[in-house]
């Protein structure tokens, strides 16, 4: 998935999980930040991040923050829309007869559900932005709905469904993402459950510039 006019910028604060105050252009802007996690290590003041103007009329703030680098090193995209978007996209490639996401099941919203030669797929998609020396980790904050989603994979496994959980790495140079169990022992429980009913587990590496997020490999 690719963003139009993105603009560079300098982080300066978060007032609250919803926005960030930032440099761009000289003058300082409140923004919309795609991310409600925590993002501790990635938006520290002076940090370099981009921004994103969708135009959409009636907006309070008119940029969107979707992407910072880390320490000055590793770009990280931080929009939590993206990973579901690029997934999207990857899944067109794959051969399969009908995609449809947000697709209800049991109490949840399963992001896709997929059909080929009369097998149906059911497929979450959570994006990971926590990186510690080298591996991924999510979640970055308390998730009920993290493992909510993982109890119904397992239903869904055990009801024929090829069900599986896959981790868009919203950074490059990690492969590999595990439960954050000291952040959210519950999501850690529900993922070692689900690893253990059949529930295929995808991590997917993905392309990641200012103005772009695509995934680049992977298999169901």
């Amino acid at each position: 998935m690719t963003y139009p006019n993105v603009t560079p910028a300098v982080f300066l604060e978060r007032p609250n999980r919803f926005i960030a105050r930032v440099a761009v252009d000289g003058r300082t802007e409140t923004v919309h930040v795609k991310n409600t996690g925590r993002c501790r290590e990635l938006l520290r003041p002076g940090a370099e991040i981009w921004l994103t103007a969708p135009g959409t009329p009636g907006r309070k703030t008119a940029y969107d923050l979707i992407a910072v680098k880390k320490d000055a090193g590793a770009l990280f995209n931080i929009d939590s829309q993206a990973p579901n978007a690029a997934v999207g996209e990857w899944l067109r490639g794959r051969g399969f007869d009908l995609i449809r996401p947000e697709y209800r099941y049991g109490d949840s919203r399963v992001d896709f559900y997929m059909e080929k030669n009369g097998e149906r797929f059911l497929l979450e998609v959570k994006g990971c932005t926590l990186e510690i020396g080298g591996v991924g980790f999510f979640p970055d904050a308390p998730t009920q709905r993290g493992a909510k989603h993982l109890y119904e994979l397992i239903r869904a496994k055990e009801e024929g469904f090829h069900a599986a959980l896959a981790f868009v790495i919203q950074t490059e140079g990690v492969t590999e993402v595990r439960p954050n169990e000291a952040t959210d022992p519950a999501f850690a429980r529900a993922f070692a459950a689900a690893r253990q009913a059949g529930v295929a587990i995808l991590f997917l590496p993905c392309r990641v510039t200012p103005e772009e997020l695509t995934v680049l490999a992977g298999d169901l």
